[in-house]
C-alpha cells in the first residue's frame, strides 16, 4: 500500500469506528525501571553485604584462617580457639604496601592479589602465588616481621594444563594421545603411564557425552604412590554433531554421545597404576567392564575424581561401586591394588533407581577395624549401616527414623563415632535445613550438635576436635561460630552486616509452604515480591521451575540474589520457586521417586496445586495471569506446562530444554524413565516428548536454545519447533548461534529478552527498547 493510501485509510477508519473502539495505549516500562531492577542482581547486591566468611584453611597447630567479605573487597582472618582470639591474619595495609613495591603496581589492603597462602610454622613468613590478573604465575614470599616481599624461588614447576595433581603436590597426571602421562614437578621429567590407548579406547578419558573435558578422570591414593583410573571404551558408541556458525565453511564438531536405547554405551575397564617405582606398573582389575554409571552422578567423574571409589588409607586396596545400566542394581566391591583381584561385598537393589544424581558419597572404608560404613535407602530414607569388610555381612544399622543422612562429615575411628549432616530429622522444621549430628558406630547416642533452626554449613577440623558452623536461612544472614566436638560454642566468629543492603530497598523472599497434588504432602518454596508491593493491586505470577532431581529453590542458606528472581519481581511480578514431588533434599525416597517413569509430569501437578493455593492466600496475586520459565530440565518442564496445562499457564519461556529424552544423553533418561522399551511404532519415552503435545499450545511461548549446546543438543528444541509449525501454531524462537548450554556471554541478552517477553505478554506493558543489562553495571544499592 502506498503512503497516501495509508493516510486515507486511517481517516476513513476514524470516521467509521467510534472513539472508544480505537486501540488504547499500552502502559510502558522505561529504561529507568529496568535499571532499577538490574540493581537487584548479584553483582550489585553481593557487594553490599560484608562479613560473609569463606571456607577455612586449618593449620597444623589447630588455628584456622579464612577470608571474609567487606564492602570494598575482602580481608583475611586468623582464629585461635585455644586462646579464644579472632583477628586479622596480618596487617593488610602494610602487606599491600610491601606488595606494591615488590610487584611494581598498586595493591590495596582490601584487594590483595591472592586467594590462598602458606604460613610458616612460626607465623613469620607468608608465601603465595599471585593471581593471574595481578601479574600472573608469580610465587611471592613476604616477611611479616619487616613486611618485605620478594620473589620466591620455587623448586617445583607448575602442573601441566588439564592435569590432576597428586596429594603431595609433587606429580601431576595428564592425557596425551589417548594415554596417561605423569610429570615430576621437581625435575620436569615426563613418564608415559600407559602406551596402548587409542582413539575411543583411551585411559582416563573424561567424556559422558553430555559433558567432556581434557582433564583425566583419576583418583590418587592418599600416599601419592598409586592411581585408580580406567580405560574408557567408546568404540561403537553413537556420535553427536554440531555446526559452528562462522564466515566461510562451517565448522563441524563431532564426538561420542550415547542415547537411551543405544545397543552400545560407554564402558570402563578399571585399572590401578603404581607410580612409586622407576617404571609404572599397571594392574587390570579382574572383572568385566562396568557400564559408565554412578550411584551419585550422571558421569563417572566427581570433582576430578572417580565417583563411588575410595582408596584404603595405605593404598593396598581400593573399594568401589559398580552400577547397572538401568541403575536398579549396585555392587560394592573391593580390589587388591597389587594383584587386581576383586571381590563383591554386597548388593543394593531398587525398583526405580539405586542412588540419585547429586547425593553425597556417604560411605567410608575402615581397614583398621575391618569395617565398612555404607549407606542405603532400603527403608525409604538415606541411612547408614555398618558392615564387615571381609565378609560383607551386616553388623548393625547405625542411623534410623525419618530423615536423611545428607553427608558424612567426619569419622572418629578411635571413639567409634560418626559426625554427619542430616536433613528432615527435626520435626516441625524445614526438612531442607541441614543439621550436624554425632552418633556411635553401634547406632547409639545420636546427638544434635547444631540446634539453631537454620541451615548449617559445617567445616570440621582435620582432627575432629572442633568445627566452624555457619548457619543461616533464606531470609536471615549467616552467623558463624566456633564449636567444640560436643557442639558447645567456643567463640563467636562472624555476623554479617546487611545494613547497606536493607537501606537500599532489598527485602528477603517469603518462605512458603503449600500442599502437593495429593492435598497432604507439604511442599516448600520461596516467593519474591516487589519491594514496593501495592496490596490493592493485582500482580501476575511467574513460576520458575526446575524438576527432578535438584528442584527449583536452590540452597536453604542465605543468598542475597537468586538469579534474577527479585529483579523480575521489581518489574511488577510475583515470582515463585517451589520444589515439587520428584525432587530431592530432606525428603523420602517415595517422594523423590514420585515421577519415576513419568518424566512428563515435571512436578507440574504440584506447581498447579501450589499456584491455586497462593492465589487464594494472597489477594494481590492474579491467578489468571500465570507465566512459567526454566532452563535445561526447566525448559523441558516449561514447554510441558504450556502444552499440558494451557488453562493455567498463559506465557512460557523454555530455554535449552531436553524436550525429548530420546535425544538427550543415555544416563538421564535411563535413570529416571527406565530403559527404552519399544511398543509397536512407539515406546515408553514417547508420552513424555514435548513435540507429541505441541498442538495443545494456546498461550505465548518463547523457545530458546544455544546453537552449539553440547549438553542438551539444539535438536531437542527443533523437534518442538517442527511440531508447532505442522500444527500451525504461533510461537517465538530465539537461537543463540554459537552459545553452549549456559549461553556464556549471551546470557545477559537472554535475561533481557526474558524480561521483555513477560513484560509484554504477561504484564501487558511495553518494555524499553533494547535495554542492555550490564552495560552500566549497577554498583550502588537498590533504590
Amino acid at each position: 500500500m502506498r503512503p497516501h493510501q495509508v493516510a486515507i485509510a486511517a481517516v476513513l477508519l476514524g470516521t467509521i469506528l467510534p472513539v472508544a473502539a480505537l486501540p488504547q495505549a499500552r502502559p510502558a516500562l522505561t529504561a529507568d525501571d529496568y535499571a532499577r531492577a538490574e540493581r537487584f542482581l548479584g553483582p550489585a547486591v553481593f557487594r553490599l553485604v560484608s562479613g560473609i566468611p569463606g571456607r577455612p584453611t586449618w593449620l597444623p597447630d589447630g588455628r584456622a584462617w579464612y577470608s571474609v567479605s567487606t564492602t570494598s573487597g575482602s580481608a583475611f582472618v586468623m582464629v585461635d580457639p585455644r586462646r579464644h582470639t579472632r583477628g586479622a591474619a596480618f596487617d593488610h595495609v602494610r602487606l599491600a604496601a610491601a606488595l606494591s613495591a615488590a610487584l611494581g603496581q598498586r595493591v590495596t589492603g582490601d584487594s590483595l592479589p591472592f586467594f590462598s597462602f602458606d604460613l610458616s610454622p612460626d607465623g613469620s613468613q607468608l608465601t603465595f602465588d599471585v593471581s593471574r590478573d595481578a601479574g600472573g604465575n608469580k610465587r611471592v614470599r613476604c616477611d611479616l616481621t619487616a613486611y618485605r616481599c620478594t620473589a620466591a624461588e620455587s623448586t617445583r614447576r607448575a602442573p601441566p594444563p588439564n592435569s590432576i595433581l597428586s596429594p603431595d603436590s609433587t606429580r601431576a597426571v595428564f592425557i596425551r594421545n589417548n594415554n596417561l602421562w605423569m610429570t615430576d614437578l621437581t625435575s620436569g621429567a615426563e613418564t608415559a603411564l600407559t602406551t596402548d590407548g587409542i582413539e575411543d579406547f583411551g585411559y582416563g578419558t573424561n567424556n559422558a557425552g553430555w559433558v567432556k573435558s581434557d582433564e583425566p578422570v583419576v583418583t590418587w591414593s592418599p600416599d601419592s604412590r598409586k592411581i585408580a583410573t580406567f580405560q574408557h571404551d567408546g568404540r561403537g558408541v553413537s556420535r553427536m554433531y554440531l555446526v559452528r556458525t562462522k564466515v566461510g565453511a562451517p565448522e563441524l564438531e563431532a564426538w561420542r554421545y550415547p542415547l537411551p536405547g543405544d545397543s552400545v554405551i560407554f564402558r570402563i575397564q578399571r585399572v590401578v597404576i603404581d607410580v612409586s617405582g622407576p617404571k609404572p606398573q599397571m594392574v587390570r582389575l579382574q572383572m568385566p567392564p562396568d557400564a559408565h554409571r554412578s550411584m551419585v552422578s550422571d558421569h563417572v567423574a566427581c570433582g576430578g575424581r572417580i565417583c563411588d571409589l575410595l582408596w584404603y588409607p595405605d593404598g593396598s586396596g581400593v573399594a568401589f561401586v559398580s552400577s547397572s545400566r538401568d541403575h536398579k542394581q549396585a555392587w560394592v566391591r573391593v580390589a587388591d591394588a597389587r594383584t587386581g583381584a576383586v571381590r563383591t561385598l554386597l548388593e543394593e537393589r531398587a525398583a526405580t533407581q539405586v542412588g540419585d544424581v547429586g547425593i553425597a558419597q556417604n560411605w567410608r572404608v575402615l581397614p583398621r577395624s575391618n569395617e565398612l560404613i555404607w549407606w542405603s535407602e532400603r527403608d525409604n530414607w538415606i541411612h547408614l549401616y555398618l558392615y564387615d569388610l571381609s565378609t560383607g555381612q551386616l553388623k548393625n544399622r547405625i542411623t534410623r527414623s525419618d530423615g536423611n543422612v545428607e553427608s558424612i562429615v567426619y569419622v572418629d575411628e578411635r571413639a567409634r563415632a560418626i559426625y554427619f549432616s542430616g536433613q528432615g530429622m527435626e520435626r516441625g522444621r524445614d526438612p531442607y535445613y541441614r543439621f550436624l549430628y554425632r552418633i556411635g558406630f553401634d547406632g547409639r547416642g545420636q546427638t544434635l550438635l547444631t540446634p539453631e533452626d537454620a541451615d548449617h554449613q559445617v567445616a570440621m577440623a582435620p582432627d575432629g576436635a572442633s568445627f566452624i558452623d555457619t548457619y543461616s536461612t533464606p531470609v536471615t544472614p549467616p552467623v558463624s561460630v566456633w564449636r567444640d566436638r560436643y557442639g558447645r560454642v567456643v567463640m563467636p566468629l562472624e555476623r554479617p552486616d546487611i545494613a547497606h543492603l536493607v537501606a537500599g530497598g532489598w527485602h528477603p523472599p517469603t518462605q512458603i509452604t503449600v500442599k502437593a497434588r495429593d492435598g497432604t504432602t507439604d511442599l516448600y518454596g520461596l516467593m519474591f515480591t516487589p519491594s514496593r508491593l501495592d496490596s490493592t493491586a493485582k500482580y501476575p505470577l511467574v513460576d520458575y521451575i526446575y524438576p527432578m532431581p535438584s528442584g527449583s529453590v536452590g540452597p536453604r542458606s542465605f543468598v542475597p540474589a537468586r538469579g534474577d528472581h527479585q529483579a523480575l519481581a521489581e518489574l511488577g511480578f510475583v515470582v515463585v520457586a517451589i520444589d515439587g514431588m520428584g525432587t530431592r533434599g530432606g525428603r523420602s525416597k517415595t517422594f523423590r521417586d514420585a515421577a519415576y517413569g513419568k518424566m512428563e509430569e515435571n512436578t507440574l501437578p504440584d506447581q498447579v496445586a501450589a499456584i491455586k493455593q497462593l492465589a487464594a492466600r494472597y489477594p494481590w496475586i492474579d491467578g489468571e495471569r500465570v507465566g512459567i520459565w526454566g532452563h535445561s530440565g526447566g525448559g523441558f518442564a516449561t514447554a510441558a506446562a504450556m502444552f499440558n496445562y494451557p488453562e493455567v499457564f498463559k506465557v512460557g519461556i523454555s530455554e535449552s530444554g531436553n524436550h525429548d529424552n530420546r535425544d538427550y544423553e543415555d544416563d538421564w533418561g535411563e535413570r529416571y524413565q527406565g530403559l527404552l522399551v519399544g511398543n509397536g511404532e512407539s515406546d515408553n519415552y514417547a508420552v513424555e516428548a514435548n513435540q507429541m503435545h505441541a498442538a495443545n499450545l494456546r498461550g505465548k511461548l518463547l523457545l530458546a536454545h544455544g546453537g552449539m549446546d553440547d549438553n542438551v543438543p539444539p535438536y531437542n528444541t527443533y523437534l518442538v519447533v517442527d511440531a508447532l509449525i505442522k500444527a500451525n501454531k504461533d510461537f517465538d524462537l530465539l537461537i543463540l548461534p554459537n552459545a553452549r548450554h549456559g549461553y556464556g556471554r549471551d546470557g545477559l541478552y537472554m535475561m533481557r529478552r526474558r524480561w521483555d517477553y513477560f513484560v509484554r505478554n504477561l504484564l501487558g506493558a511495553e518494555p524499553p527498547r533494547e535495554y542492555e543489562i550490564g552495560r552500566k553495571t549497577a554498583l550502588v544499592a537498590p533504590r
